[in-house]
């Protein structure tokens, strides 16, 4: 994935995500819109960032315990995951599903916790949505602001069954994250299957654990 980012879009692709699992545990009300709830969750991540000076220092640690706390209402992580898989998810058992979140989850939360430190003195707006009412799904688009010109960094999100918005992409500078980890998902398919999969995860888990050590 590095290969793709340059400092300024791993910095973007940091917050952006800062952001999404921010989104894990927080309320919404039935009828906000979705660009007013992107705009909400991200003011009171960026916050809670700048706040704690050990987020702001990478302690992944408290990142990921803070994570695996709450449960994740505001996310699809579910349709994330089987987006990232592709069509091998259909194949693939309920334990193999399983694992495949699982240890997804964990490689997104320390792929992003190490760089928090680089979220400073960054704000977000929010562009004018572009949706009718009575959509279900809606692209939401905002600009990541601080040193430097503006970073793209948009959002797709999904209206669940009880009226809450669910955020199950996000876009920066061009690149979604689930089809950037699609590509590389799918070598791996490709060369070992599903199980490999979940294995190379596992070990890249593994390895970015003791490398935070």
């Amino acid at each position: 994935m590095n290969r793709f980012l340059s400092r300024r879009r791993f910095s973007a692709w940091v917050l952006g995500a800062a952001c999404l699992f921010g989104m894990m545990g927080t309320a919404q009300a039935a009828d906000e819109a979705a660009d007013a709830f992107i705009k909400r969750v991200s003011s009171d991540i960026l916050d809670a960032i700048k706040a704690d000076k050990s987020i702001g220092n990478g302690d992944i640690n408290k990142i990921i315990l803070l994570v695996d706390k709450r449960v994740m209402p505001n996310v699809n992580f579910l349709r994330m995951t089987a987006s990232a898989v592709g069509p091998s998810w259909r194949q693939a058992t309920p334990e193999q599903q399983k694992r495949l979140q699982e240890e997804f989850k964990i490689l997104l939360v320390r792929t992003y916790a190490g760089a928090l430190g680089q979220v400073t003195d960054q704000t977000i707006a929010v562009k004018p949505l572009r949706a009718a009412a009575d959509d279900k799904e809606v692209l939401v688009r905002t600009e990541v602001r601080g040193k430097g010109d503006p970073v793209q960094l948009d959002y797709r999100v999904e209206k669940s069954g009880d009226g809450a918005w669910k955020v199950y992409n996000m876009n920066v500078m061009g690149i979604w994250l689930v089809e950037n980890y699609k590509t590389q998902f799918a070598q791996e398919i490709n060369a070992k299957g599903v199980d490999g999969l979940i294995a190379s995860l596992a070990d890249r888990n593994k390895n970015n654990a003791r490398a935070s050590k």
